[in-house]
């Protein structure tokens, strides 16, 4: 009801305090667009999130590491002697980075720990087909398992989104590689510090240099074409 001051003044004639009182109506923002949504979603992911998996995620966790660590006990097996070294040039290393790369940390991590722990039980998927722990390359199988993790990390922060970010996380990876195995050699194989850097790290940079560049080819250009097909 109006008050009656109110009526007197529609009585005098005053429109504006006749007219009802204004109403402020709550702005609603507009829901975001399809391309920020999935900005968004890409956001801090790795490669293996954008599989449509929300009703099954478990099961395609549990493939994926299953096989992470498949792939890696394949590429073990593209190995090729070193003369005066008891290490081979393998495939491993780039598979082992590559999964932590396209699956993040937690799982790239599990998929190197089921790969090293069926290795220890005796499948010979380990370099050469060997199998078990002990041996004088076994360090560098440990250090995957530590590098494919923290690479796994760094994707998740963008780090195989441009051509330079992925070179940067590659290198990482290799050094954390070299940083246990080479020490495990020295000691597995009695050798000198200089020995085992001579036997078990020289003679693998040029293959490391041409697994970095085929990783900073494939991965920002998977991820472009993700972008293109959001």
């Amino acid at each position: 009801m109006c008050s009656a001051a109110r009526v007197r003044a529609c009585a005098g004639g005053l429109p504006s305090a006749c007219s009802p009182a204004h109403t402020s109506v709550p702005h609603l923002a507009a829901p975001p667009s399809t391309s920020t949504a999935a900005a968004t979603t890409r956001s801090g992911a790795v490669l293996a999130d954008l599989l449509p998996a929300a009703r099954h995620r478990y099961a395609v966790d549990t493939a994926l590491v299953l096989g992470g660590a498949a792939l890696t006990g394949i590429a073990a097996q593209i190995a090729v002697p070193v003369p005066g070294s008891p290490v081979p040039v393998t495939g491993q290393t780039f598979a082992a980075l590559l999964v932590g790369t396209a699956l993040g940390a937690r799982r790239g991590f599990l998929a190197l720990a089921v790969y090293t722990l069926v290795g220890m039980a005796g499948m010979p998927w380990f370099s050469d087909g060997s199998s078990g722990p002990g041996g004088a390359s076994f360090g560098y199988v440990l250090g995957m398992l530590l590098a494919a993790t923290v690479v796994g990390s760094l994707a998740r922060r963008g780090g195989d989104r441009s051509v330079p970010r992925t070179a940067g996380t590659m290198v990482l990876g290799s050094v954390i590689i070299y940083a246990v195995g080479v020490p495990y050699l020295a000691v597995a194989a009695d050798l000198s510090l200089s020995a085992a850097l001579a036997a078990g790290l020289t003679p693998f940079l040029i293959g490391d240099a041409l697994k970095a560049a085929l990783a900073m080819g494939l991965l920002p250009v998977s991820w472009k074409l993700v972008g293109r097909q959001d």
